[in-house]
């Protein structure tokens, strides 16, 4: 017949032997991101966008941790607009802001300004974030049209094309 004791011995190994499985559980995250078929739906659509207002533009889409998914560029268009598009992009999603704002909001004087010098961060308009469900699951940049405002334009357009789609907020 079994004692308390060797039952209390036996329930604290098992209880034990548990433990690392509800900490493995609590260790994992799930989370939402783009697929590659939406980035590619944003990005066309964004492209074609800029296309007919009569600008060569690159866009990229990346993933809720700044990773590129999609890049298209216009046979036309400058060179450093992929890389610039990608960072336009990779900075809306890393920061969780439009590169609009957050150019507003670093400018020389001002409490954020040194934002601009960290490597590979674009505070120029045309890198939105996207969200759907209230959460960050990705971002647009677009770069190489005359200026941030036109950018915004056409990477709004991309988001648009996905926006039913995904419950976009």
């Amino acid at each position: 017949m079994l004692t308390i004791r060797v039952l209390m011995t036996i329930a604290a190994t098992i209880a034990v032997g548990m433990a690392p499985l509800a900490a493995a559980q609590k260790m994992l995250n799930s989370y939402t991101t783009l697929s590659i078929a939406a980035a590619q739906q944003a990005a066309q659509a964004a492209l074609a966008r800029c296309q007919k207002d009569g600008f060569t533009i690159a866009v990229a889409v990346v993933d809720r941790g700044g990773q590129p998914l999609v890049m298209l560029r216009d046979p036309l268009a400058g060179a450093h607009t992929p890389q610039t598009a990608i960072n336009k992009a990779a900075t809306a999603v890393s920061f969780r802001t439009d590169t609009t704002e957050l150019a507003a909001t670093t400018q020389a004087g001002k409490a954020a300004s040194g934002i601009r010098q960290l490597p590979n961060v674009i505070a120029v308009g045309g890198g939105i974030v996207i969200r759907a469900k209230g959460s960050v699951v990705g971002g647009i940049g677009v770069s190489g049209a005359p200026g941030g405002d036109s950018d915004d334009v056409c990477a709004k357009a991309g988001i648009a094309a996905i926006n039913d789609a995904m419950e976009l907020e």
